[in-house]
This record gives C-alpha cells, structure tokens and sequence, in this order.
C-alpha cells in the first residue's frame, strides 16, 4: 500500500551537485537587489527563519522568496543564485545564509550570493566540529558535503559490503544531542558518525532493500525522550557503542529498536507508517507529515490528525518547520505554504 505514493516519492531525488574547483567560493560581484512582489509562488517546498527573523521560501523551480513581514523579495539566478532549485536551507553563526541547489551552493552574506566551490583534499575532510555545516548530495555515489567556514569539503563514506553493492544517495542530515551527525540514505538506511567511526542502521523498515522502489529517510529525529525517529513508525535507542547496556547484548549492535504507534491512522492494515518530514513542537510534541494524508500529532500517547486542506482538495505536503517562536509551517508542492493557527493549517499570505 505504501508505494503508492513511493513511486512518486522515489523521482524526488534531493540535494545539489558540486563542481571541483580549490577556491572557496565565487561571487558574482553585484549586489542581490531580487524582485519586490506582492504574493509568494505556489511552488514552495522549504521554510526557514534566519537569526534576523526574516522567512525564506525554497522553491523547485522558481529560486526563493525573502519575507520580512513588510516586503516579499524574489531571488532567482539573475541575482546570483546557483540554481532556481532549492534542496536545502542553512545558517552559520555569522548569519551567512546557505542555499544548496541543483546547481551547487549558494551563500549569502546578506549582500550578494557567492557558489561554493569544492576543495581538491576528499580523503582528509572527515572531521567533528560543532560550527561546521553538513550538505547533501544528489549523486548515487555515497558522498556529502562539510563546509568549515573557509573550504567545502567532498567527502565519501568508508566501503562497507552493503555500500559497495549498491548505489545510494544522502537524503537527510541530522545533529543529535550530543553532536553526532545523522545521514539518512536512500536505500541503505542511516549512518551515524561520531567523529571517529561510521555505525549503520540497516534494518528493513529504513532500508527498503528487499520491496521494490525506496522512499529513503528523508527526516530524522531525537525526542523528548532520547528516542531516535528514522521517517517509519519504529523508534530506535541507541547507545554508544563501548558502552554496556542490559538492552544492549550485542557487541556489534548500538541500537535497539520498538515499534512504537503504528501505522498513523490506528489500523492494524493501515498504510500510514512512513513520512516524509517531522518536528518537535515547543511542547516536545511530534507533528508528522505525509504525503497525502496531511499532518498527525503525537505526544506519546495519543496521536491527532491535521487534515491539509484548499477548500475541499487534499493539499500534497512536502516538509514541517517550526519557526525562532514556535510556530509550524508546511512547504507544498503547489499550494504555496501553510502555518499553524493553533487549530488548523491555512494558507499564509503576507
């Protein structure tokens, strides 16, 4: 039942491509002025809010709008982006806003935008450091991106006997608690590095090896609880590896894992057990999105369902962000975004 919407889902294919040159970046030279419009695109699938509090909107297709609740900015190559599609949304501790494109990745110094570039050293990038930043990639090649504030570094992952059978590509980063880095895959499930090792988790439920196409773990995240959530209904704990554990017998496993709600909507047959994006509200209460069937909040308990809705059409729901105040926003395939009223999601318009 699931790969009904896995067929789509599998054509989404995330992330960015670099090229291979040694400077850090390249900047057009010309301030980013953008386009004042009156209304956001429909085709907006990211939300994000900068330090300074304005929102930016991610496009596939049509770059990226700026909001500063007085005026709405559109950014397209013209201005300097990359690319007019947007993968992802990042920000470092100078402000610098970083956008990963199909075309590469794009900073902005609240001026102009500049394309990263990658460094020529690969094999020496592999390293833990608090204030770096993470980027997919779109290769099935088993690569990622670090940049350290000076270089992007290009980086592959260790072999493995799985890795070396098959092709795969980084669907998702995640840094938990403690400062590991979290990459969900798509087929090979999740990798956790620790700045000295590279531990998979390659149960069925997140790698989908053995069913035809994958959705891949396009979202990942700790709870309240120090549960980890890899886009299925199981959730996982896990240890440090040197660490024993009553729960933990085996030397090669640092996880175990429990089926925790199910599928979404209470059936036993039900086809609600994956998602596509999920985020821990003020409350350390989960709100999950799927594809088609809109947005189900669980607090450990009990879970409730959040029909997403223009008028009486079903809205296809591509991502969740809570916002620096709490608030949760959807990114749509077509329908522009939606925002949390306290009660229901309604288009938002500026």
């Amino acid at each position: 039942m699931k790969f009904n919407t896995l067929l789509f889902l599998s054509t989404l294919t995330v992330l960015t491509s670099c090229n291979g040159q040694n400077t850090s970046q390249v900047s057009n030279g010309s301030i980013a002025k953008g386009d004042t419009v009156k209304e956001l695109g429909k085709n907006l699938m990211l939300v994000y809010q900068d330090k300074k509090n304005n929102y930016w909107f991610g496009s596939w297709g049509e770059g990226l709008y700026r909001y500063d609740r007085k005026t709405i900015l559109h950014f397209t190559t013209k201005d300097g982006l990359a690319h007019n599609r947007i993968d992802e949304i990042q920000e470092d501790k100078s402000g610098n806003i970083y956008f990963n494109t199909s075309a590469g990745i794009s900073k902005f110094d609240g001026q102009n935008f500049a394309t990263l570039n990658v460094t020529s050293n690969p094999d020496s990038g592999w390293k833990l450091n608090p204030d770096d930043l993470w980027f997919k990639s779109s290769k099935y090649t088993g690569e990622v991106y670090r940049y350290d504030g000076q270089n992007l570094h290009n980086l592959q992952f260790p072999k493995t006997k799985l890795n070396e059978e098959y092709s795969y590509a980084v669907y998702s980063i995640y840094k938990d608690g403690k400062g590991n880095i979290w990459f969900g895959t798509n087929p090979l499930g999740v990798c956790r590095y620790n700045g000295k090792s590279f531990d998979w988790i390659s149960e069925d439920d997140v790698t989908e090896l053995h069913n035809g196409p994958a959705n891949g773990v396009r979202s990942i995240i700790e709870d309240k609880d120090g549960y980890f959530w890899f886009n299925t209904m199981y959730r996982y704990t896990v240890y440090d590896k040197n660490t024993p554990s009553k729960n933990n017998t085996d030397n090669q496993t640092f996880y175990s894992r429990e089926k925790s709600i199910g599928s979404l909507d209470g059936k036993n047959d039900g086809n609600l057990n994956e998602y596509l994006s999920i985020a821990k509200d003020n409350n350390n209460e989960l709100w999950i999105t799927t594809y088609r069937d809109g947005i189900w909040r669980y607090n450990g308990k009990t879970i409730v369902h959040y029909p997403v809705k223009d008028g009486k059409k079903d809205i296809t729901v591509f991502s969740i962000y809570k916002d620096n105040t709490g608030d949760l926003w959807l990114g749509t395939h077509e329908n522009g975004v939606y925002k949390f009223n306290g009660e229901t999601f309604e288009r938002f318009k500026p």
